[in-house]
C-alpha cells in the first residue's frame, strides 16, 4: 500500500465510531484554525530554509487536506481522488505548451500570461461573478490582501489615481529593496503598536475601500448622461 493510501486509512479509523473522540468531533469550521496555524508553521521552515523540518510541516498540511477530504467523504460531497484529480486535470488544462500542441513557451513571464488567459476563459464558463475586482480569500494576511488588491488594478489598468497616489508609489517602488522595504513595513507596524493602532485592520480596511472607490468611478463613468 502507498503512503498515501496508508494515511488516508489512518484517518479514517481515527473517524470511526470506535476512534478518537477529538477527531470524530471535527468539522470543516473548527479545523479552519488548524489549517492557518500549519501553513504558518510550514512558511515559518521555508524562511528558515530548515528543509528537514519542511518535510514535517508538509505532512502537517497534508494531513489537513486529508482530513477535509475524509469530512467531504462521509457526506457523500467528495473524496481525497476527486480532490488530486480535479487539481491534476488544471494542471494539465493550464499547461497546454506542455501537455498539449500550443507551442513551446521560453519565460515565466510567458507562462504565468498563457495561464492567467486559461483562467479568465474558465471563469467565464463558471458562476457569473459582478464586479471588475476578482473576489479574494477573506482569511488573506492584509499585506497579501493589499498586495493582491493592487495587482488586479494594475492589471486590468483600473482607475486608481485619486483613490491612491499612484505616482508616488511607482516612486516609492523604484527606491526599496529587499532589505529597506522589510525595516519600514516592521518600523511602521511598531509605531502602530506603540500608538494602540491595528496595522493589520487598518491595511485591509484601505485595501477594501480602494477596492470600492475603484468600482464607484467605473459604474459611474459608465452611466449614460443626461
Amino acid at each position: 500500500m502507498k503512503p498515501i493510501d496508508e494515511l488516508r486509512q489512518t484517518m479514517a479509523r481515527l473517524r470511526a465510531p470506535d476512534g478518537c473522540p477529538w477527531d470524530r468531533e471535527q468539522t470543516h469550521q473548527t479545523l479552519a484554525r488548524c489549517l492557518i496555524d500549519e501553513c504558518s508553521e510550514l512558511l515559518d521552515t521555508i524562511d528558515r530554509n530548515d528543509i528537514p523540518h519542511m518535510r514535517e510541516e508538509l505532512g502537517d498540511v497534508l494531513i489537513q487536506v486529508v482530513f477535509h477530504a475524509q469530512l467531504a467523504a462521509e457526506r457523500g460531497d467528495f473524496d481525497f481522488d476527486d480532490v488530486a484529480r480535479e487539481i491534476n486535470e488544471k494542471l494539465i488544462r493550464r499547461h497546454p505548451h506542455v501537455f498539449g500542441d500550443h507551442g513551446q513557451l521560453d519565460t515565466a513571464d510567458e507562462v504565468i500570461t498563457k495561464w492567467e488567459q486559461i483562467k479568465q476563459q474558465e471563469k467565464k464558463n463558471g458562476p457569473a461573478t459582478s464586479g471588475v475586482f476578482k473576489v479574494l480569500p477573506p482569511r488573506l494576511p492584509a499585506l497579501m490582501y493589499a498586495e493582491a488588491v493592487w495587482k488586479q488594478v494594475e492589471k486590468q489598468r483600473l482607475p486608481a489615481d485619486g483613490v491612491v497616489d499612484t505616482a508616488r508609489i511607482k516612486t516609492l517602488g523604484q527606491t526599496l529593496d529587499d532589505e529597506s522595504l522589510g525595516r519600514q513595513l516592521f518600523e511602521l507596524a511598531a509605531a502602530a503598536r506603540e500608538r494602540g493602532l491595528d496595522p493589520e485592520g487598518a491595511l485591509r480596511r484601505t485595501a477594501d475601500r480602494v477596492m470600492q472607490d475603484v468600482e464607484k468611478r467605473i459604474q459611474s463613468a459608465a452611466r449614460p448622461t443626461a
